[in-house]
């Protein structure tokens, strides 16, 4: 078992060297995505199970044995949980909040709460109990991860995922690790931007970014395409390996090119030879 920021690591070794005797593998931490899942079935024969909880929380919901696998899938609420998909208004939905019945159907691996100054809890209390992080629902009853509530955004009025893009992203052989977010931009309100961690050896080059510009073209609508790169050396991380988004997204709204962190940027238009949209010819 090991988070993605391992995995994605893993994959850049050639794996089917190395001889393992592994029964299962885990994802945990954060999503896994499905390039991640593939590369490691092709070497390995194994696939990635993946699984959703929270610090609040044991797993709510995984790939256990003995059910199909989907891959990029969380798989579906394990025992000891009833999971709503739940809209703004704390109503069922297809695609919403994580949210688990509290009342007579409150989960033991739940936790009681936060404890404030006056020893009094909070956070765990009402008919729901909302995790922030927004999936989609099919109708076999597997969650799909969409993003954290305040990581998803708007562009053009369109809806936008990170992490979809992002595991786009990984399926270019140059890529190691990214991190979309939204860049500030006077007629779209926002575009994608994806902050970029190239695999050991390759060029922070525009010949390498106009070669990914090229693969996202061919694999995303229009309305999801990111306009920007900003190809970097290294992306920040919380202390369990969690790529921190809401610190690239602070870089970009306040336009501080200045920090650490920044990187290579380049722009769609500065690649003439790209194919253009009806609307941007």
């Amino acid at each position: 078992c090991a988070p993605p920021t391992v995995w994605r690591l893993f994959i850049q070794e050639n794996l089917a060297s190395f001889k393992v005797a592994l029964r299962e593998v885990c994802g945990a931490g954060e999503p896994l995505n499905p390039e991640v899942i593939d590369q490691v079935q092709a070497a390995w024969g194994l696939t990635i199970r993946d699984g959703y909880g929270q610090t609040e929380t044991t797993a709510l919901a995984g790939n256990s044995p003995g059910q199909k696998i989907k891959v990029g899938s969380m798989g579906r609420p394990l025992p000891g949980y009833r999971v709503q998909v739940s809209d703004a208004d704390g109503h069922p939905a297809k695609e919403g909040e994580v949210a688990l019945v509290l009342g007579e159907n409150r989960p033991a691996g739940l936790m009681q709460g936060y404890q404030g100054d006056d020893g009094g809890l909070s956070g765990a209390e009402g008919e729901l109990y909302r995790s922030g992080d927004v999936v989609f629902e099919d109708d076999d009853g597997y969650l799909t991860f969409v993003g954290r509530s305040d990581d998803v955004f708007k562009s053009s009025d369109y809806r936008i995922s990170p992490f979809e893009l992002e595991s786009v992203l990984l399926e270019h052989e140059l890529v190691a690790e990214a991190a979309v977010v939204p860049s500030p931009d006077p007629i779209r309100l926002a575009i994608p931007k994806a902050y970029v961690l190239l695999t050991s050896g390759a060029e922070r080059s525009p010949e390498t970014a106009l070669s990914i510009f090229r693969h996202l073209h061919t694999r995303l609508a229009p309305f999801k395409r990111i306009r920007r790169l900003e190809i970097v050396t290294e992306l920040p991380k919380t202390i369990s390996g969690k790529i921190r988004r809401v610190q690239l997204r602070r870089l970009e709204r306040d336009d501080d090119r200045n920090d650490a962190l920044r990187g290579r940027e380049f722009r769609e238009e500065d690649f003439p030879e790209l194919p253009k949209t009806r609307s941007e010819t």
